[in-house]
């Protein structure tokens, strides 16, 4: 088999895969029609709903970016004992199915949980709030900001970090004016992917937070309620929102990403 051959095979083969993804989503798109996105647009719980995903998604993200890129940053610099237990632990939110994580949350989180029953006397709790929605969100979207930002300064020269060491910086300085200056596209493509990956999650937080409802929830009850016509406008909606915010954002802060 020559390469032309190959390519033509492989072509195929990842254009099924292509069309597998584009036609249910076309399908949704062209069969609502501007009047229904229109009605979805001007409905409130519609609009309150879609301003908690996002805005929770994004302060799930920013929150585990406080700790996730330090620990993105040893996985990929330092050899330490249980390195790869640490990295399947990071990994596992992705494998477990999310009822099973939002019930494991809730174990913790809930008002019999350790944190939970901690944290209520002082006003946090995370059943049926914002808090859960956020928490539920960070705990099966973390892998991706993790792991992107690890492999982002993995690529980094460590040479450039023992230069900077050697010219009289301090580790701390190395981190912020080398090493992050450098990896600093795939630490932002990390929380781009968390972020949209927040946004989609219903498992774990229908589980620990069914209100207030972000729009997977919402979505998921018009359909069990009124059904498929109900729905669908909000469905598109929701697609429409995050494919031209996630466009946008790589466009803009990823420029090299396709290269």
């Amino acid at each position: 088999m020559n390469r032309r051959t190959l390519t033509v095979l492989f072509s195929v083969a990842g254009g099924l895969l292509l069309l597998f993804v584009l036609l249910p989503l076309a399908a949704t798109l062209i069969s609502t029609s501007p009047a229904e996105l229109g009605e979805a647009l001007g409905d409130p719980e519609v609009g309150n709903s879609l301003a908690l995903t996002l805005t929770a998604s994004a302060i799930a993200t920013v929150l585990v970016m406080v700790t996730g890129i330090p620990l993105a940053y040893l996985l990929a610099r330092r050899r330490f004992p249980g390195r790869r237990l640490v990295e399947s632990l990071i990994d596992l939110p992705i494998v477990i199915p999310h009822t099973a994580a939002g019930i494991a949350l809730l174990m913790v989180l809930g008002s019999r949980g350790v944190v939970g029953r901690t944290l209520a006397p002082l006003g946090i709790t995370f059943v049926d709030s914002v808090a859960g929605v956020v928490a539920a969100m960070a705990f099966v979207s973390l892998p991706y900001l993790v792991n992107l930002s690890r492999e982002a300064f993995a690529m980094v020269d460590v040479e450039l970090e023992q230069a900077a060491l050697v010219d009289g910086a301090t580790a701390w300085q190395s981190f912020r004016l080398v090493v992050l200056p450098i990896a600093w596209r795939g630490v932002v493509s990390g929380m781009l992917m968390m972020w949209a990956r927040g946004i989609s999650e219903f498992g774990a937080v229908i589980i620990l937070a069914y209100h207030p409802k972000i729009v997977p929830v919402l979505i998921f009850e018009r359909f069990q309620g009124f059904g498929l016509a109900s729905a669908q406008p909000v469905a598109v909606l929701l697609i429409l929102v995050v494919l031209a915010v996630f466009l946008l954002l790589r466009m803009v802060l990823l420029p090299r990403s396709s290269e």
